[in-house]
């Protein structure tokens, strides 16, 4: 099978080539299609498998509409499987989807489930586990049993008594240079000062590009012993020459053979896997108490009935049979809920399980040992629903009633949520909402906002989008699909496409935000994410935020006056490669991707954009214009495709011959520092001009023609030219292009470092007179424009990525580094975060959950839980949402989440009394936004005009500009002191027209 790399790139940037391959050769069995299951079988064919086969003859009850979003009421009475499989089919046309026929009341049987590689079942009595699990671990087929019931989950794994993980973490494999290894029993290396190598004990590595020691060059892994956070030992290297000088180590991922028990011998010696530290005995507890309830409903042919005292007296019973120290109030719980179905427990479910037949499959990232258990009792109201509650009501919501109640659901269906973004969490987000009924009551909402259109990129993880949606609005599309999920959300959900920010706040203002109950953040940048969360706090609602990164995830709960805001702690900026080492001295190809980034911009980016303004802004000239871009007017300027192919021939020999050539000539491969020591040393690589040759290939390909392919069809597309594609044809202009002879120049000046100025090229220092006498004027040049590249690392056809990938694989080449491919490339030079759909949906299930909080108004912070999820290790921790900082002025104490408030739009002396009146605090200076309004040194004049102004007239005394229609009031902050003259910090406020 063949990889279609644009619907499945996530997948490939979080998996790899081969596990993917590994995958698409995989044949997986799913036996269940309740809510669960089918979210299971959306992950796994999102994922790309070669084929999906689901087992569910059970007819369709209205109660599975509770979260199967794949059902809807006229599929009542079909199988679930025959109702459920042309939705499942299409969400990935490269999947084969089938039913495997049976009759209602027909249980899955060992010779149906031959011929997988993998089978899951979900939701099925432990009897019928225990018989398929026995065929499956004497077999070698890989085995998944899991359930959800109500606000609890399970999930057990058996890969065989010998399962081979080939990288239980899924990390790029950690790489660094090295200063010296030792000639002694220890064989101690040393790092690059100040680069930490991130081994740990027990890891492996190799070397390449050592020096003396070449014994280690492409040696067998060494298992590495750490010393310190700089140095590590790799055992005897007596035998070897003596180090000299250089060599890079690279970890080698070794594999990991696991053993699993049987279901049958698991039950009674189980390994668990904590999903909640601050459950450390919640395990023990439910693997006692599923036994019991698959045990109960073996006897009655039913499950405890929701919220029923005697039921739940008979399950734990049955439990304290299996173990006298199970949690009697958990139990309790487990059999009230038992028939309860919830849509975000079947998401964290769902998206654990799949991650987990994915592992089985591909082999990559370390499998749950063995069993998983999973609740979140906390989401219960505070006030509990009674039996009568929680009776059924013949509605698609029983599932859910079963758990919470009517009176709660009423709350669920008229609450009033707002939802910024629509790609793969805000797709997620918006089926579990149509599911639990969110806002689609007589007082409810939904508001959805994206202004992205779908890609065909977004298809293997948003999974409200097919492919007659590519070009639509994403949060359109989404909106209507989750409205046929669910037709009670018709006109409760409305779709929009304005951004959120600065600009539209006379869209998203204050009578927007009173009209909300809390704010879900879909976002995939911090710039957004900072500027709700200060929205969020203005206004005093609730935020509930998430992001994912290929398999890790991330929850944050905001709530107000409670905790602090997603802007409140942030991770630490990344740290960006010296100028210096990208412009001269590259050692890692991710140099060379950002140096060839950079080369995009100033070879199709701004010189065309510099011409445009010079022919449409007078003045220009003056003020911008460099000699490099008029040359795109003039010397430059094609008439033929040919001549842009010549062009991009003698861009070739400029970089990646030329420029090497000088430096070389500025600093000579036997240069030494002012120490003695030599120039070109670790971390700095001596580099080599290439010479031209059409006919060089790499990997099959011809590396020198590629850049001149890409580049001359990008040059020809900012004049409007017609490209080509036919190599014959490049090769034979390139080859007869006749280069001018290059000779290098003293006293160029090479930066070396950061700390020394960046170098000029010669012709950017060109005098604006010189380059003025050598336009033509742009009257001469009427209706003529360039077409300046758009960067878009999603079009394959548009030759962007091709000619990164080629000019950072050249310039890899001048400096003896090893070159990436395409699809590495696109990753770093398109800074694509990769999204899969089992952390997804993972992680919108953790949110949801902590939505049911938010809509019961919980107010203590131990209510609330953040959440951290890596599925590769697997690993989850949760915590309580950190406090809002408290600051202090006087005896008055304050958080981010106080501010003062002045109505009827006072003069600037009232506010500044007010504060000396009440607070005894001396202001001075006011600022609103950019601008500084006063402050006690402009002067007596300025004071004397300004205090007495209406604080809306001042802004606009200030600014010299008119206060918009829609602006009701203004965010100001001051400098403050005590009686003491102490500066003191205190809230910001608010002054209303």
């Amino acid at each position: 099978m063949d990889i279609d790399e644009p619907q499945i790139d996530e997948g490939l940037y979080v998996l790899g080539h081969e596990a993917m391959k590994r995958m698409a050769a995989s044949n997986i069995l799913i036996v269940g299609l309740d809510g669960l299951g089918v979210e299971i079988a959306k992950n796994i064919i999102l994922a790309g498998v070669k084929s999906v086969t689901v087992y569910d003859p059970e007819p369709v009850r209205i109660q599975d509409l509770s979260s199967q979003f794949f059902l809807r009421e006229d599929d009542i009475g079909k199988s679930r499987a025959d109702a459920s499989i042309a939705r499942l089919a299409e969400l990935n046309t490269y999947v084969f989807v089938r039913t495997l026929e049976g009759n209602p009341g027909q249980p899955i049987t060992v010779d149906l489930v031959k011929g997988f590689q993998v089978v899951v079942l979900v939701n099925a009595p432990l009897q019928k586990q225990l018989e398929i699990n026995d065929w499956t671990h004497q077999n070698g087929v890989h085995f998944i049993a899991a359930g959800t019931h109500g606000l609890f989950g399970y999930a057990f794994n058996d890969f065989g008594s010998r399962f081979t993980c080939v990288d239980p973490t899924g990390e790029q494999p950690l790489s660094g240079m090295i200063v010296s290894v030792e000639n002694d029993k220890d064989g101690v290396v040393a790092c690059l000062d100040e680069t930490r190598h991130g081994l740990e004990d027990g890891d492996f590595v190799t070397f390449t590009e050592v020096q003396g020691m070449v014994e280690l060059n492409g040696c067998e892994p060494r298992k590495v012993s750490v010393k310190g956070p700089y140095t590590f030992s790799i055992g005897d290297t007596t035998s070897f020459g003596g180090y000299k000088a250089g060599g890079i180590f690279t970890q080698v991922k070794m594999p990991k053979v696991l053993e699993f028990k049987s279901l049958r011998e698991s039950l009674k010696t189980p390994d668990f896997w904590i999903t909640d530290f601050a459950k450390f005995d919640r395990p023990a507890t439910l693997h006692a108490g599923f036994q019991a309830l698959w045990r109960f409903y073996s006897e009655q042919q039913r499950f405890p009935r929701p919220r029923n005292p005697e039921d739940a007296g008979v399950l734990v019973s049955l439990a304290k049979n299996l173990n006298a120290d199970v949690d009697e109030k958990v139990l309790t719980e487990l059999s009230y809920q038992a028939s309860g179905n919830l849509a975000p427990v079947n998401a964290v479910i769902g998206g654990l399980v799949a991650q987990e037949v994915l592992k089985a499959c591909s082999a990559k990232f370390h499998p749950v040992l063995q069993f998983t258990y999973f609740d979140s009792l906390e989401s219960l109201p505070s006030t509990l629903p009674s039996e009568a509650d929680c009776r059924p009501t013949g509605s698609r919501y029983d599932g859910q009633i079963a758990v919470f109640g009517k009176t709660f659901q009423e709350k669920i269906f008229n609450y009033r949520q707002f939802l910024v973004g629509a790609g793969a969490i805000g797709c997620e987000m918006l089926k579990n909402w149509s599911m639990i009924g969110l806002g689609s009551g007589a007082k409810g909402a939904i508001c959805v906002t994206d202004l992205d259109t779908i890609e065909k990129s977004n298809l293997n993880r948003q999974f409200l989008f097919r492919a007659k949606d590519l070009g639509n609005f994403k949060s359109t599309v989404a909106a209507a699909a989750v409205a046929e999920m669910n037709p009670d959300l018709k006109g409760r959900i409305e779709s929009r496409q304005d951004p959120v920010g600065p600009d539209t706040e006379n869209i998203y203002g204050e009578s927007f935000f009173s009209n909300i109950d809390t704010v879900t953040n879909a976002l995939d940048n911090v710039k957004s994410r900072l500027y709700m969360d200060q929205r969020c706090v203005f206004f005093e609602k609730p935020l509930l935020e998430s992001g994912t990164l290929g398999t890790k995830g991330n929850t944050q709960i905001v709530i107000p006056h409670m905790t602090e805001s997603y802007a409140s702690s942030q991770d630490p900026p990344e740290k960006e490669t010296p100028s210096c080492t990208v412009k001269n001295f590259p050692n890692a190809i991710q140099h060379c991707i950002e140096w060839s980034r950079t080369e995009f911009d100033n070879l199709f980016v701004k010189p065309p954009q510099s011409v445009n303004s010079y022919l449409s802004e007078p003045g220009y000239l003056e003020n911008a214009l460099k000699y490099s871009d008029s040359s795109y007017l003039v010397k430059d300027r094609p008439i033929t495709f040919e001549e842009c192919i010549v062009w991009a021939r003698l861009q070739f020999e400029e970089r990646y011959n030329n420029a090497i050539r000088q430096l070389l000539f500025s600093l000579p491969k036997d240069a030494v520092t002012s120490s003695g020591q030599p120039f070109w040393s670790s971390p700095k690589r001596a580099p080599d001009p290439l010479t031209f040759n059409s006919m060089t290939l790499r990997s099959g390909k011809p590396t020198h023609l590629q850049f001149i392919i890409a580049a001359a069809n990008l040059h020809a597309f900012n004049y409007g030219l017609r490209g080509e594609t036919d190599p014959a044809v490049f090769r034979k202009v390139a080859d007869s292009v006749v280069v001018p002879e290059f000779t290098p120049k003293s006293g160029v000046k090479i930066q070396v470092n950061e700390s020394e100025p960046v170098e000029n090229s010669g012709n950017d220092a060109s005098d604006p007179n010189d380059v003025a006498k050598s336009l033509p004027p742009p009257s001469s040049f009427a209706g003529f424009r360039l077409n300046p590249v758009e960067f878009e690392k999603d079009d394959d056809t548009n030759y962007h990525i091709d000619f990164i990938t080629a000019a950072s694989n050249l310039r890899a080449m001048n400096y003896s580094i090893t070159p990436a491919d395409r699809h590495t490339t696109k990753q770093i030079a398109g800074k694509i975060i990769p999204a899969i759909a089992t952390t997804t949906s993972l992680i919108v299930g953790l949110v949801c959950l902590e939505l049911y909080k938010v809509i019961d108004g919980k107010n203590k912070l131990e209510d609330y839980k953040n959440g951290f999820v890596n599925l590769a290790l697997p690993f989850f921790g949760f915590s309580e949402p950190i406090e809002a900082k408290k600051n202090k002025y006087g005896t008055t104490e304050w958080t981010l989440w106080d501010r003062f408030e002045f109505k009827n739009d006072p003069t600037l002396r009232e506010i500044i009394t007010w504060f000396q009146k009440e607070h005894k605090l001396d202001i001075s200076m006011v600022s609103q936004g950019v601008s500084m309004l006063w402050s006690s040194f402009v002067g007596k004049k300025k004071s004397e005009e300004r205090l007495p102004m209406r604080f809306s007239a001042l802004v606009e005394h200030v600014t010299k500009k008119p206060v918009p229609a829609h602006v009701t009031h203004f965010i100001v902050e001051v400098m403050a002191s005590d009686e003491e003259g102490e500066d003191v910090e205190v809230p910001f406020i608010v002054v209303r027209k």
